[in-house]
């Protein structure tokens, strides 16, 4: 590598020295060219000889001439490093130096001192020049510098720079510095030097030293002097400043050059490259740095005291340029110090820690320091004034010198020795020409301070103390700089010719980006800017967000305020879209989206940087106003305050209250005007923000770029990953932009990931160094200030090494940094309000927050500790549960124990005092602070030491600081150790939630967990699978067991055989269950639900089996109850095969045609039948209708009006009637009756009686039904046959029911006969299916006639068979495969039905996920088909319409998608089962020792475990010995079976024990049917009986179930989600008692078991349904939507699709 640079320096410096003809150069090229023959190749000259030749000219001998030396000029740079100017200034401003008058030396030659100078050049004792450097001498020190690179672990860097992104992240605590090795400097400098401790420059590496036994023997003389060369010395600090610097890139050196300066040290101004020798003006790295002093000055013998803060580029003050000539014995920089800050080391010098001789990157370093006035008496100076120190020594360095000198107002010279004769006679000897102010400080002169003539002194430091010569030198320059007109500005270094940090194109580039932005922003007022050019974050934003939240406290008719409100939002977003994207945002956003990374981050510093620049002087102006009227507002506050306390001069309080409040307005317009004044990139950002908020909430298609809005949010991501910390709510409007945040996230995770983070979230007063602490902290780029100039709050993305990684499960840190609680300028009130709005906000947000108190006041601390308790109770009434630490800052004493235990015990106290008040306004039960939020006062109280190691400015970072926020970062790292995070998606949802919340009155009613909620829904639809797996097993085991049982292998089912059978199943899904538990992502919110639903799954797993145990033993029972008729049917089977075959062996030889035949054998048929049956009673027919009149007569009531009731089948529909009033009578009075007429008014003017009571007959009707269907199954129809007796029975249970209704206090009105009538024909009408299904089911088990009859044609085929010479074993055969059929077909279907069942709930959208998917595709499908009886019953009986829509939709599959499907499955289990029965036939032929009854035995008991089958009567068969053929013969009827089974039609499904549809109702419909007290919406919750308040995204508005006004016909239009948000009340029943909507819980039962949370959002579903069935409606309810149940016009503008959207929106 050193090879390769110094070819590099040759080639360069050959072409200068040969286009160069003065002598000098060629003086220079021949001692080049002398010295090129000294090294390893002599045909090749090294180029280090080159790199020195300026300071071995006189190897030579030559003697050279002072304007030869200064007339060289400055090198040229290398021909890749280019040499343009930098960005702020014009080519043409920049000159070479040969334009400036150089100054006039003698001729010398340097001679070799004896020692080195301060260690401001890198040691004790400078070792000057010391002649010729040959070329071995340079290659050592390339090697050396190597070496030190190598050493630091930097050797790779010199290219592959060091970035900011590699420091910003988030690395294990700091070594302790006794610990630390030399591969740890770089990035513990870093670190620390990001943490504003300015003790990183005195870090130093643990020396190992290690001797042998051998060494130790041998040691010197203690008393000699042994200088060990080989020993490795410790790393110089300015090495390692300047190694770092080197090796860093241009962001990195800024930040780094920003803290140094932070830290008050001195900055690099010239910095010669180690390698090239190049030197450079890092002019880049000072461009963030602002100074503010106040400069003191006199004017009409007055003191003016004026402020001032900019830009340290564009600051225009003197400069006193320090240099040496020759060496010294005395720290030059250590005396400059005095000069500054005699209390803290500006520039590094020989008495500071880890000084030594040896460094190697500090020569030729020209540094640069400047002091800045508090603008008190004890200034130093009155203004502003910068230092240089050039290290090393001057004659060595001339072309810095050179320059320096040009620029410098004031130069101080410091020399050995004022000698004729002396190197630096020359130097000197031209500064006195000149017209420029010297100082020559002379070490071996003893003299005091001596003018020697105007602007030229002479001090000398021989035997004088440091602070002698300080003062006369302070007195000296205070003198000359107050006559002197000459000022220096940084950014005019880089008109010198030098190389600029800042003219490499990439940053070139983005200045000419960043100017054309200043272009357009200059073209007006600084404080219209933001008007004129980003108008869509200005009024039309602040009118949006305060409309938006005006939504949430609707007035008067909610439902039009709300659509006006809607309406209003949206104009303001068209006005938005039209005021979009103007000349700046585009020429902002171009270079946003087409720069590449590097210039991308130059373009927005540079944009910031010139932003700043051109509002300085405005701002300047305001914030002196603000901090003027800041303080006459508090002066006047406190002489308030004390007259208050005296109790005196009452009656001048009410002037000095006027005068405060004309004060605090007036400060309220200074605010104003910095706001306006203000313009930074966050205003950019904000506009964009705006600008896609407005684009998206309106669908507008994507535009053009840079137009195209779409792209915005991942413009913001990519930069919010980089670093930047973008707006997460706007303080200037109070609200936060939902939509774009949302579009930020989704864009950064889909970069990253859905990574996880841990939020840290900061509270804290105004101006207490909440960002401060954040920046040092984390090296974060928050907005520090201590005026008003940012508000709201903003995050920041820190990402974690990779070694932090291993110990968290998170990844990144997102800090939100908050503005300052209790802001001046917001008053009473509104300011609790905001402060109470933003804790909350912020506190929902972290997983920690900080909570910053500022300095010992009690009474701030009382307010803060106010807000923030508040917040924290608030979380834990929702279930947040943040953690916290208090951090104390700017306390006098850190380190006095006893007073911090003290100071903690009372901070408990106020909080547990603070909790017990806002207990009572958040209705909570705490009485301490542990009782809301886990807390720990001995580690979570931390106390910070101030910030500033004196006063500002000129005080540098107190070092306890760093270490306090090295210890509070610590906590915060573990705590993030031990927390699970949250997802990008999850803290997405959290911000929304939360807001939407806090816009409401009451946070805690409104707050709705989005997060929890998805969790839980995924939950649900987890446990919907867990619950299928156990059912779909209990079915499997259902079909084995039924089918033992009809075999007779089974006589009772207990419940452990069921246990037993499903456990394996259930240990399974246990499993499954624990693993979803333990290893879901959300694992740390599920784990609240994981008892619960454990439970739940044990007690679905018991009722299945209790089901299926009643299930079985019915069966078994009903067997048994026909165990006699069975018998007689296989004896009457057996006769009837007896008989056939003799009638056959008749027929035989004389056989006649199939015809005759067939006739042949009917007629015998019924003698047989008629012959066997005598006897038994033939089972009875049913008339159901003429018993449902008879048991209705019988209660007393008229046939005719029976009968008339019956014709107009009214009855069906009464339960989804819309109105009852026709069937009820007069009011009942206490004293009298009134006329109906008269009671029209009291009751409703509609002529209907109230809503309430309506929905008390729905309830009888519905309480009724359900009575009497439970009755009726309860009967054994099924097993015993039907009865009258229970038709009688019913109807008198439903009059009892009315009876008793009619009697209830509430109810006022008698039921009419037309009504009980009704109501009993109705529950007949509801049972009439059962009980026939029951009763046929019945006839079927017992009537052996009927049996008999089915068996005909079976029997024909056998008699046939044996008409046509059958063999016995073909005959036996045929019955075989006839059993088989019918068996075999059971088993197919039921089989086929489980597993179609299966396959559509986990295909079908509809029966997929939860209930709530349920739910969607229900009134998806309602409104597709637009049939509004079809709603009624929906919205009368969800249930019973649910499973009529399952019954729909199943049907519709099976003729449809799944018809192939089932036909795949039927030949499925077709084979299966002709396997098994083949299988079973071969093993029982094998070895059969031609006994026909045991033959039979064997194969039936074979198939019996899959199959139904019954018994045949060997004695007909005996005749069978060839098993063979009879096998033979049962696999061609196999065969034919599954040939015909194969065209098995899906209807057949329906005719069997198992079907589709049924198991799934089963399945889906198991679950919460509550319905919402005011709109009867479904709680869409999966499990029934679930724990917790009901809950559905589906509310709907009320008319649509009738409710209405009372006393009047007019509709109850606006939903609950509505109406829950405005300042409405309801009545909760028929009493007088009204309830606030806002607090509809009060109402109690069953109002308090729902949650209904307010939303903003239009129900567009409903909304559609309304307006398409109004008519419907009206008619239906007999109600009008009009007066305050006018429907609003924005109802009627939605579509079937908009409603569609809506209803998948809500799902989601």
């Amino acid at each position: 590598m050193a090879l390769k640079y110094n070819q590099k320096r040759d080639d360069t410096l050959r072409k200068w020295l040969k286009k160069t003809e003065s002598p000098l150069a060629l003086s220079l090229q021949g001692a080049a060219l002398s010295h090129s023959c000294v090294g390893q190749d002599k045909a090749k000259p090294d180029s280090s000889s080159l790199y020195r030749s300026r300071a071995a000219a006189s190897v030579s001998g030559l003697s050279l001439k002072s304007e030869d030396v200064l007339n060289l000029g400055p090198e040229p740079a290398p021909p890749d490093s280019g040499s343009s100017p930098s960005p702020p200034s014009s080519p043409s401003a920049r000159s070479d130096m040969s334009k400036s008058e150089p100054p006039n030396f003698s001729d010398f030659s340097p001679e070799p001192p004896d020692s080195q100078e301060e260690g401001d050049t890198g040691d004790g004792h400078d070792q000057g020049v010391q002649g010729p450097a040959p070329d071995v001498d340079m290659e050592k020190d390339t090697t050396k510098m190597m070496e030190l690179l190598s050493r630091l672990h930097l050797q790779d860097r010199s290219e592959n720079k060091l970035t900011s992104a590699e420091f910003l992240q988030i690395k294990p605590t700091l070594k302790h510095e006794d610990e630390l090795s030399e591969s740890d400097l770089c990035s513990v400098y870093l670190h620390k030097l990001l943490m504003l401790d300015y003790r990183a420059r005195y870090i130093q590496a643990q020396q190992e030293q290690t001797y042998t036994s051998e060494e130790r023997e041998h040691e010197t003389d203690f008393f000699e002097d042994s200088d060990d060369e080989s020993e490795q010395a410790n790393i110089h600090p300015l090495d390692l400043q300047m190694a770092v610097f080197h090796c860093s890139d241009s962001f990195l050196k800024q930040k780094m050059v920003t803290k140094l300066s932070q830290c008050q040290y001195a900055l690099p101004l010239l910095v010669p490259d180690p390698f090239t020798g190049d030197i450079e003006c890092p002019l880049w790295t000072f461009r963030q740095i602002q100074k503010t002093w106040k400069k003191t000055e006199t004017k009409d013998n007055e003191t003016v005291v004026t402020m001032k803060s900019m830009s340290i580029c564009k600051a225009e003050t003197p400069m006193v340029l320090c240099f040496r000539l020759g060496s010294l014995s005395g720290s030059k920089s250590q005396l400059i110090n005095t000069l500054i800050n005699d209390r803290h080391s500006t520039f590094f010098h020989r008495n500071c820690p880890g000084s030594s001789k040896k460094r190697l990157l500090l020569d030729g370093v020209a540094e640069i320091a400047w002091y800045c006035p508090s603008g008190k008496p004890t200034d130093s100076f009155s203004d502003c004034v910068a230092f240089c120190n050039l290290h090393g020594d001057g004659l060595t360095h001339h072309k810095q010198l050179q320059i320096l000198m040009d620029k410098a107002s004031v130069n101080v010279v410091f020399v050995p020795a004022l000698d004729q004769n002396n190197q630096s006679a020359a130097v000197i000897k031209h500064l006195l020409e000149s017209d420029k102010p010297l100082i020559v400080l002379v070490e071996n002169s003893g003299n005091g301070a001596k003018q020697l003539k105007e602007g030229k002194y002479k001090v000398g430091l021989k035997e004088r103390s440091q602070s002698d010569v300080s003062k006369e030198m302070r007195r000296i320059i205070r003198d000359i700089i107050s006559g002197s007109s000459k000022s220096f500005q940084l950014e005019s270094v880089s008109h010198t010719g030098l190389r600029v940090d800042e003219d490499v194109s990439s940053c070139k580039t983005s200045f000419s980006s960043a100017k054309e932005i200043m272009k357009t922003i200059e073209s007006v007022p600084v404080s219209d800017v933001k008007n004129t050019f980003l108008p869509c974050q200005g009024q039309l934003w602040h009118d949006w967000s305060r409309i938006n939240k005006e939504q949430y406290q609707l007035k008067g008719n909610v439902e039009d305020d709300k659509c006006n409100k809607l309406n209003e939002c949206k104009k303001l977003r068209e006005a938005q879209c039209k005021a979009s994207c103007g000349k700046l945002m585009k020429s902002f956003i171009e270079p946003l989206s087409s720069l590449h990374q590097t210039e991308r981050e130059y373009f927005l510093k540079w944009t910031q940087i010139l932003l700043d620049d051109h509002a300085t002087k405005r701002l300047s102006s305001i914030l002196r106003d603000y901090n003027q009227k800041w303080s006459e507002v508090l002066d006047l506050k406190k002489q308030m305050d004390k007259k208050k306390s005296e109790d005196s001069d009452q009656k001048k309080t009410p002037d000095r209250s006027k005068e405060l409040k004309t004060k605090q307005a007036e400060l309220s317009k200074i605010s104003q005007d910095l706001q306006s004044a203000t313009c930074g990139l966050e205003h950019f950002f904000r506009e964009m923000a705006q600008i896609y908020e407005a684009h998206k909430s309106l669908d507008k298609p994507p535009g053009q770029r840079p137009t195209d809005w779409s792209k915005y949010p991942e413009l913001a991501a990519e930069l919010m990953i980089s670093g930047h910390p973008m707006e997460l709510m706007d303080g200037d409007a109070g609200h936060v932009p939902l939509t774009w945040i949302s579009g930020l996230i989704d864009q950064v995770k889909q970069k990253l990931g859905n990574k996880k983070v841990f939020v840290l979230s900061v509270l804290g007063i105004q101006s207490s160094g909440k960002s401060t602490m954040l920046n040092a902290m984390f090296g974060l780029q928050f907005a520090v200030s201590a005026g008003r100039c940012t508000r709201g709050a903003f995050m920041q993305l820190v990402k974690l090494s990779e070694d932090m990684k291993k110990d968290c499960k998170v990844e990144y840190i997102l800090v939100v940094d908050t503005e300052g609680l209790r802001a001046l300028e917001l008053d009473g009130k509104k300011t609790i309000h905001h402060d109470n709005e933003l804790a909350t906000f912020v506190v929902g947000l972290g997983n920690m927050t900080l909570v910053n108190i500022m300095g010992e006041n009690p009474s701030d601390m009382q307010d803060v500790l106010q807000i923030v308790v508040q917040a924290f109770m608030r979380m834990k009434k929702v279930r947040l549960s943040p953690s916290c630490v208090f951090v104390h800052q700017n306390v006098s004493d850190v380190s006095a124990t006893e007073k911090n235990m003290d100071g903690k015990r009372k901070l408990l106290e106020k909080l547990d005092k603070m909790v017990q008040l806002a207990a009572k306004e958040e209705v909570c039960d705490a009485e301490s602070f542990s009782d809301i939020i886990e807390f720990d006062v001995q580690k979570d109280v931390k106390y910070f030491a101030q910030l500033w190691e004196g006063s500002p400015p000129m005080a540098p970072p107190n070092p306890g600081y760093s270490e306090c926020v090295q210890d509070l970062k610590s906590v915060i790292l573990e705590k993030a150790k031990k927390s699970p995070g949250v997802t990008l998606s999850e803290f997405k949802t959290k911000v929304g939630d939360l807001w939407n919340a806090l816009l409401n009155e009451n946070f805690v009613f409104s707050f709705k967990n989005t997060l929890e909620i998805a969790v839980y829904r995924k939950l649900e639809v987890q446990y919907g699978n867990w619950t299928w797996a156990l059912r779909r097993e209990m079915l499997k085991i259902e079909e084995k067991l039924y089918t033992k049982i009809t075999n007779g292998e089974l006589g009772i089912v207990e419940k452990n055989l069921l246990d037993e059978d499903v456990s394996n199943k259930y240990d399974e899904i246990k499993d499954s269950m624990s693993k979803y538990f333990e290893n879901e992502e959300d694992k740390d919110m599920l784990i609240q639900w994981r008892a619960k639903h454990e439970l739940k799954l044990k007690d679905f797993l018991d009722e299945l089996v209790r089901g299926l145990q009643r299930k079985l033993n019915n069966v078994i029972e009903q067997k048994k109850a026909t165990a006699e008729v069975e018998e007689k049917k296989s004896v009457f089977e057996n006769n009837l095969l007896q008989k056939s075959k003799d009638l056959a062996l008749k027929l035989r030889n004389n056989l006649p045609d199939d015809q005759t035949l067939r006739k042949q054998f009917n007629s015998d048929w019924e003698t047989w039948v008629s012959e066997l049956t005598r006897g038994l009673k033939p089972a009875e027919k049913i008339n159901l209708e003429q018993d449902q009149i008879q048991a209705i007569r019988e209660l007393g009531f008229e046939s005719d009006l029976i009968m008339k009731r019956k014709e107009t089948k009214c009855y069906q529909e009464i339960s989804a009637l819309g109105d009852y009033t026709e069937y009820v009578g007069q009011k009942r009075q206490n004293v009298f009756m009134e006329t109906w007429d008269k009671m029209k008014k009291v009751v409703s003017s509609s002529g209907h009686f109230p809503h309430e009571d309506q929905e008390k007959i729905r309830n009888l009707i519905k309480h009724v039904e359900k009575q009497a269907s439970d009755q009726i199954k309860k009967n054994p129809v099924a097993q015993r046959g039907y009865s009258s007796s229970y038709l009688r029975e019913m109807s008198s249970n439903v009059v009892t029911s009315m009876t008793k209704f009619e009697s209830l206090k509430e109810w006022k009105y008698p039921l009419k006969n037309e009504f009980k009538v009704d109501l009993i024909l109705f529950v007949f009408y509801r049972t009439q299916r059962w009980i026939s299904d029951s009763h046929s089911q019945f006839i079927k088990n017992n009537d052996v006639r009927t049996y008999l009859e089915s068996k005909k044609d079976g029997y024909y085929s056998v008699f046939r068979s044996f008409c046509k010479g059958s063999s016995s074993a073909v005959v036996l055969a045929e019955l075989i495969c006839e059993k088989l059929k019918s068996s075999m077909t059971e088993a197919v279907c039921n089989q086929t039905a489980i597993d179609i069942a299966g396959d559509m709930r986990c295909n079908v959208p509809a029966f997929k996920e939860n209930r709530l998917n349920l739910e969607k595709h229900v009134l998806k499908s309602l409104a597709e088909k637009r049939d509004f009886n079809r709603y009624i019953k929906y919205i009368r009986d969800p249930k019973a319409y649910t499973e009529t829509f399952i019954r729909e939709e199943v049907e519709n599959l099976l003729q449809t998608e799944y018809k192939d499907k089932c036909s795949s499955v039927f030949q499925q289990k077709i084979s299966n089962i002709q396997t098994q029965v083949l299988h079973a036939l071969r093993e029982t032929t094998k070895g059969n020792s031609g006994d026909i009854n045991k033959w039979l035995q064997e194969f039936t008991g074979s198939i019996k475990g899959e199959l139904t089958f019954g018994t045949i009567d060997p004695q007909n068969f005996t005749d069978v010995k060839d098993f063979d053929f009879l096998k033979e013969e049962i696999e061609k009827g196999l065969n034919s079976i599954s040939a015909d089974l194969s065209h098995l039609s899906v209807n057949k499904l329906k005719w069997f024990r198992q079907r589709p549809d049924e198991i799934l109702i089963d399945q889906l419909c198991d679950c919460c049917w509550e319905t919402c007290a005011f709109c009867a919406a479904v709680c869409t919750n999966t499990i029934k009986d679930h724990k917790g308040d009901h809950s559905t995204p589906f509310h709907r508005s009320p008319s649509v179930r009738g409710m209405h006004i009372r006393d009047r016909v007019e509709m109850s239009l606006s939903f609950c989600t509505t109406e829950v948000a405005g300042d409405g009340t309801f009545y909760p029943d028929s009493s007088d008692r009204l309830v606030p909507h806002k607090q509809y819980r009060t109402a109690g039962p069953p109002y308090d078991t729902w949650s209904i949370t307010p939303d903003e959002h239009q129900m567009c579903y409903w909304q559609w349904v309304v307006c398409t069935f109004q008519e419907e409606i009206e008619k239906h309810y007999n109600l009008k939507y009009e007066g305050e149940g006018t429907i609003p016009m924005d109802w009627r503008k939605v579509g079937l699709d908009q409603a569609l959207k809506n209803l998948e929106e809500m799902y989601k």
